[in-house]
């Protein structure tokens, strides 16, 4: 393949990335807003929220988090949930990491740090179209939540009472919604599709029987935990028929 050719190739690559973008951009700030309003709500200072964000920087484990400390639970229980809500970014991690093995650590550090479900997604849609890891497509996954994500929760902190109820508008369903469809533009396989299936069928379990919180746990660790295993499977089969 030529220079000119993958000049091309990353150049519309990086527009397709530009464009899923798009939509996370928005989802950023709309959930991001809700966050700044909940920490609000839930007793947090302008510069708490703003910490939550920049630190923690995890959607589902912010609110569930805020949520537990607006009723005095115990520190030791906060940080477990917080924990048991992030496991499956160990599961993303491995899954790009064979492709950044070149990189410093310090660099692979910095990506690992705005890994996050949305900036999961895109990176791995990104990788698919090069059959390769892009740097510069890495960083702009990672910060197109991440600046839009804390921005946003400064304004719902400071827009507060001014914000309406996320239910009642139907903003509350927003998140769960924008993923599932994340999760389907990354269905490129029979694994890919059978992962998929597994965690949203173990998500909707969990929701029904315990609640919402377990539903994002469970899901978003069994279906990245079958996928990786049927991958595994099926490259060792591979490996095993080459012989």
């Amino acid at each position: 393949m030529s220079g000119a050719t993958q000049v091309t190739e990353l150049s519309v690559a990086r527009r397709r990335l530009a464009v899923d973008s798009i939509g996370i951009w928005v989802l950023a700030i709309v959930i991001g807003t809700i966050f700044g309003f909940t920490a609000r709500e839930g007793g947090l200072s302008l510069i708490e929220a703003a910490a939550f964000s920049s630190i923690l920087f995890a959607g589902a484990a912010q609110f569930a988090a805020v949520g537990l400390l607006a009723v005095a639970a115990p520190w030791g229980s906060i940080v477990l949930l917080v924990w048991l809500l992030n496991a499956r970014h160990f599961l993303y991690a491995a899954s790009i990491a064979p492709h950044t093995t070149h990189l410093p650590r310090r660099v692979r550090a910095g990506l690992a740090y705005l890994l996050t479900d949305e900036a999961f997604a895109l990176t791995s849609a990104h990788i698919a179209r090069l059959g390769r890891f892009d740097l510069a497509g890495g960083w702009y996954a990672g910060f197109s939540i991440f600046v839009p994500w804390n921005l946003a929760t400064i304004a719902g902190w400071l827009a507060g009472a001014a914000l309406p109820e996320p239910g009642t508008i139907g903003l509350d369903v927003m998140f769960p919604a924008s993923m599932a469809g994340l999760a389907v533009g990354l269905v490129r396989d029979r694994a890919a599709l059978i992962a998929l299936i597994t965690g949203g069928a173990a998500a909707v379990t969990a929701a029904i029987l315990i609640n919402p919180s377990a539903a994002a746990m469970i899901g978003g660790l069994i279906g990245p935990l079958v996928g990786i295993a049927l991958t595994q499977r099926g490259r060792s089969q591979g490996e095993g028929g080459a012989q």
